[in-house]
């Protein structure tokens, strides 16, 4: 939750430094954006490349466990589809490509940030960490009235990061492997499902 707010923080700093312009507007050009997103993208290829335990893991699963990363996605854009009927002012296009984000805001809000504009990264990036603080509030609940992959599902890309620890003390220990898979597909899938959604 802390990092998630630390985030927050940064966003709010954001938003003053360009309403009070302290810093200079040229800062956020897209080639910026841009190379800040490759950084990012290099940093999760480092992260997942380094941690062996990854690969290990993912050879224990249960095999019907293997399919929760497509019902997850599945959930998550019908969801969007739904949210779309409700908001005459976005269009299902703009709705499918901020739940693409699967919880992975700094990714996901770039991507449309460069695609879409920023009042739409914005709602991203709202959403997505929404999304993240929900499965580390609600979890308990979530384990409780409809099972232990439940906030798994929930924390989409951040099951194998921030919210792991959250869904192993209340899921149990047996499914942090399916948790670590999940988020792997996810995170896996933000790139292209948020561009492909972005460029329809």
């Amino acid at each position: 939750m802390k990092g998630s707010l630390v985030i927050i923080g940064f966003f709010i700093l954001g938003i003053l430094c360009g309403l009070f312009h302290i810093v200079p507007s040229e800062i956020a050009d897209s080639t910026v954006s841009f190379a800040a997103l490759c950084a990012l993208i290099f940093c999760v290829g480092i992260s997942i490349g380094c941690d062996s335990k990854v690969l290990d893991s993912l050879r224990r699963i249960n095999p019907r466990q293997l399919l929760l990363p497509l019902f997850t996605m599945a959930g998550t854009l019908t969801g969007c589809a739904a949210a779309s009927l409700l908001l005459p002012h976005r269009t299902l296009t703009d709705c499918l490509s901020i739940g693409s984000g699967f919880g992975y805001y700094s990714l996901s809000s770039i991507f449309i940030t460069e695609y879409r504009g920023a009042a739409l990264g914005t709602v991203a990036l709202l959403s997505n960490i929404i999304r993240e603080l929900l499965t580390l509030l609600a979890a308990p609940l979530l384990a409780k009235w409809f099972g232990p992959l439940a906030p798994i599902s929930v924390g989409g890309a951040t099951s194998m990061d921030t919210t792991l620890p959250i869904i192993t003390r209340y899921s149990g220990k047996e499914f942090v492997t399916v948790s670590i898979f999940h988020g792997f597909c996810m995170d896996f899938s933000v790139p292209f499902l948020v561009t492909f959604f972005c460029e329809l």
